[in-house]
């Protein structure tokens, strides 16, 4: 998936988020066409909201390492030297990750969530955790057609350290429905299709970083 055909569609988008009944019916439906699937199962009382699926922080993170490298060079660093940089770390459900100011963590849902191919969902933070700091640093959009955890690039903006609890509701999952669906080509074979667990930035994959070191080598 290329920035264009994203931007393409970002444009198809109906213009109007999901209602709490049309959420309600995407997860109760038997049409494996319609349905919006979640395991573990949402409590609908919980975490389904006017416009939104509240979801949990999972068990598992990777955590950057700081000093021990100076320049992380996408253009320079092996697919297999990616790892260098990061740890994963699992905390237990009644454990604690604490979260330091001007810290990025990633982290990703306790659900694993699957979306039918007429929708599709942003993640967003909740502005409960805003008002203490903690921020989603970048804006996901998931994908038609996507299966697995939702990696989630959480920071610390506020001055003082946060306690990450997994199981907490940590974001909210607003829904799209596409317009002409039908004709719009299968999106489904994303790079972070299937993942059980937060995934690391495939950065490297990228066409245009070919062009680049090409370049660099003349």
């Amino acid at each position: 998936m290329n920035r264009e055909e994203t931007s393409n569609i970002v444009k198809e988008l109906s213009g109007g988020a999901l209602t709490q009944k049309e959420i309600l019916d995407r997860l109760k439906t038997m049409d494996n066409g319609k349905k919006i699937f979640f395991t573990p199962m949402i409590d609908s009382e919980q975490q389904v909201g006017a416009a939104a699926v509240d979801v949990r922080l999972g068990t598992q993170f990777i955590l950057f390492k700081r000093a021990k490298y100076p320049i992380l060079d996408v253009c320079e660093d092996k697919q297999e030297d990616i790892g260098r940089y990061h740890e994963k770390v699992f905390v237990s459900l009644g454990e604690k990750l604490i979260l330091h100011p001007q810290q990025l963590v990633l982290g990703c849902t306790l659900e694993y969530v699957r979306l039918p191919n007429d929708l599709v969902a942003e993640v967003m933070g909740r502005s409960s955790w805003g008002r203490l700091g903690l921020i989603m640093s970048a804006a996901t959009l998931i994908h038609p057609g996507y299966a697995g955890v939702i990696t989630l690039e959480l920071a610390n903006e506020g001055e003082t350290p946060i306690a990450l609890y997994p199981g907490i509701r940590i974001a909210q999952l607003v829904f799209y429905k596409l317009l002409n669906c039908e004709s719009r080509p299968e999106l489904s074979g994303t790079r972070y299709l299937g993942s059980v667990e937060p995934s690391f930035s495939r950065l490297y994959e990228d066409e245009d970083l070919e062009i680049i070191r090409a370049l660099r080598e003349r």
